[in-house]
């Protein structure tokens, strides 16, 4: 059955609460246009979605935007990806990449809306692979800084802290630098720390959508084993790589040991885990918020920048700046066309 049509000029004049009720949810609209060209080659479309609360008349100002982006805006779709979320608009493009990718970052920073272009995204039907960063992305503390502040070393620990996710210092120096004001912090403290992690919004959610559709789920961190246990409890991860952090048996020393899991590292075990499951790249999903996150985001086969910082937002394939992040699962119910 041929898909129905809508009028480029219905869609340019409309906000989004008339869109919506025009619009069925997940069926596409071919958008018919003057200065549409027939598809020539057989490329992957761009999916352009936008995404998140409030979206005002951001679908049609987005829609004008595109086409003297691009010039080829070939159909739409409004849809759900959980009753939770409301629905996302998503659009398919013709051309632009990977000028397009970065212009709707800035676009979606001047308009305060949420929008990405995906070739090929992952399928929540099909088995995947989500690896996680853990501390400021599956939960929303830096740990280290947090037992930094129970041994009264804060404010020392927590600026290099910043600047190592910023992407300003080396990862694994800094690692180092940091562990050695935590020498002599008690256990038990580090215990009662490790049984009150918060997590990030939304994470218990994705996790569970994804473990019903036979997603394995994993965590690559730079922080420590202990909190990173306590998270695959909290969520049911299938992995966790971390650092091992070293004490006494009733105080920290001061170091780590074994192969810090710095950058390489966590897009190391990423294609590792990949490997071993037998999954396509573009049935893995990896989530970061610093730099250190930013090789393992580029090896799977999408990356998203959530809640992160400003350079991690501007180098990730696609980001969640605001809200929760069961939005993830907006980029991998995309309606199949």
């Amino acid at each position: 059955m041929s898909q129905p049509n809508i009028a480029f000029s219905t869609l340019a004049q409309q906000d989004d609460l008339s869109l919506s009720n025009q619009l069925s949810l997940n069926l596409w609209y071919d958008i018919d246009h003057p200065s549409l060209v027939a598809e020539n080659a057989p490329q992957p479309p761009t999916y352009v979605l936008l995404f998140g609360f409030q979206l005002g008349m951001q679908v049609a100002n987005l829609i004008q935007q595109l086409q003297q982006w691009s010039g080829q805006v070939s159909a739409v779709c409004r849809f759900e990806a959980d009753s939770d979320l409301p629905p996302a608009f998503v659009f398919v493009v013709h051309g632009g990449m990977p000028e397009l990718a970065q212009q709707l970052k800035q676009y979606g920073a001047d308009n305060g809306v949420q929008c990405a272009a995906l070739v090929n995204p992952p399928k929540l039907s099909e088995p995947g692979l989500l690896v996680m960063d853990m501390d400021s992305t599956a939960i929303t503390i830096e740990c280290i800084d947090e037992i930094a502040r129970l041994g009264g070393v804060y404010e020392e620990v927590a600026a290099v802290t910043a600047q190592a996710m910023a992407g300003k210092l080396e990862f694994s120096a800094s690692l180092r630098q940091r562990v050695a004001k935590l020498t002599g912090i008690p256990l038990d403290l580090v215990t009662e720390l490790q049984s009150q992690l918060p997590l990030m919004p939304g994470i218990e959610q994705v996790c569970e959508v994804l473990k019903q559709h036979n997603w394995h789920l994993a965590i690559a961190s730079g922080g420590f084993v202990p909190f990173a246990a306590q998270v695959q409890r909290l969520l049911d991860l299938d992995r966790i790589h971390a650092n091992e952090l070293d004490d006494d048996g009733q105080v920290l020393v001061g170091t780590v040991s074994g192969k810090i899991v710095d950058a390489e590292e966590k897009a190391r075990f990423l294609c590792a885990y990949r490997d071993e499951l037998g999954l396509a790249k573009a049935q893995t999903l990896a989530i970061g918020d610093g730099a250190n996150d930013l090789p393992m985001l580029h090896q799977a086969g999408l990356g998203v920048a959530v809640h992160g910082k400003a350079k991690v937002v501007a180098e990730a394939p696609a980001a969640i700046t605001a809200g929760s992040l069961a939005q993830l699962l907006y980029f991998l119910t995309i309606p199949a066309r």
